[in-house]
């Protein structure tokens, strides 16, 4: 074998197939069987082979681009608009882009419809794909068919991932919260098979549990209507709570808005933090203080890896979740708003 950089030639060698064979597998053309398949794809792991991603494209008629995707029950008309996090997913990939002959692909996929639309997106994929919200089994599809992709959220451990400390992020929230002397502690959680909320809602119940508080736990969504609604909900169940960790700060925007309904005011009833660190902590009243999600960093991360020519199986790049002090917390002991740090 070349001792320069592997070349598709190294990898057909290796895998015992012929070029065209092993140019098939790569370019996720059809014409290979399942084990041949495997057999190649073990082999550019194993030579670290990255292939010539604008030969791919003049050899395809293809244009390179990464895919961003996103699984949700609801991507009609005005979808983007109302999901601040996506919005941030692009802004951190545009810029690795620029000057890469590259294109961005955004991709809205219907939950009940993902296993086929993945894999015709599979199908069609050059640079690679980017995971912006999907759960673990369609992550594992899709990589099953393409193995260039990397997930912004947790997913199973063969699917390259660069992802956030939701769990810590939701723990240290709650800890904060104590810290500030309240101890009647609410939170409003994510959809329930969303990765990131399953993380933030085992941070929350880690850090009750450690701090011995009650669970105080409604379910929002992750949208602004179902943060004002569990708030609601919380503060008839349990009148006498002081304080809310909010699992995004969509919700936690609703949530600001049922509390002021309710006559009660943040932060001097109630004290909340919310997730994200999005546009929607900085317009809400009071501006909320939040655990930042380092979601530009990560896409950008993300989408350096797939113009390298992806990341190897199993990659893990983990981003810190930090703590960002506003005005709808307040130190009970000291009566400031904001807190300590």
């Amino acid at each position: 074998m070349s001792r320069l950089k592997p070349t598709i030639e190294d990898v057909a060698q290796l895998a015992d197939v012929s070029r065209a064979t092993a140019s098939r597998v790569i370019n996720n053309l059809p014409g290979a069987s399942g084990p041949l398949r495997e057999r190649v794809h073990a082999a550019v792991t194993e030579l670290g082979y990255q292939p010539n991603e604008t030969a791919r494209a003049l050899a395809t008629g293809r244009q390179r681009a990464i895919d961003v995707i996103v699984v949700t029950s609801d991507p009609g008309v005005g979808w983007l608009g109302t999901h601040p996090y996506i919005s941030r997913v692009l802004a951190g990939l545009m810029p690795v882009l620029q000057g890469a002959n590259a294109q961005l692909r955004l991709h809205a996929v219907r939950q009940e419809t993902a296993a086929d639309e993945l894999d015709e997106i599979a199908s069609n994929t050059t640079l690679g794909a980017v995971f912006a919200d999907i759960t673990p089994a369609l992550a594992t599809q899709f990589y099953r068919r393409c193995r260039r992709a990397v997930s912004l959220v947790r997913t199973d451990s063969p699917v390259p991932g660069v992802q956030a400390d939701n769990l810590g992020g939701a723990d240290e929230a709650v800890n904060r919260l104590y810290e500030l002397g309240h101890r009647r502690i609410a939170a409003i959680h994510g959809p329930a098979l969303n990765p990131c909320a399953i993380d933030r809602r085992a941070g929350y119940l880690r850090a009750t549990q450690r701090l011995g508080l009650a669970d105080l736990s409604a379910d929002g969504g992750f949208l602004r209507e179902g943060g004002y609604a569990a708030a609601q909900q919380l503060l008839e169940r349990h009148p006498d709570l002081d304080a809310m960790f909010v699992a995004c700060d969509l919700m936690a925007a609703g949530a600001v808005q049922a509390i002021a309904a309710s006559g009660r005011r943040v932060p001097d009833d109630v004290s909340i933090i919310g997730f994200d660190d999005s546009i929607a902590a900085v317009c809400s009243n009071p501006p909320l203080t939040t655990m930042r999600l380092p979601v530009e960093e990560m896409a950008a991360a993300a989408g350096r890896l797939l113009l390298a020519g992806g990341p190897a199986r199993g990659h893990r790049q983990q981003f810190s979740v930090d703590l960002v002090v506003r005005e709808s917390t307040r130190d009970l002991s000291a009566g400031r708003v904001g807190g300590t740090r």
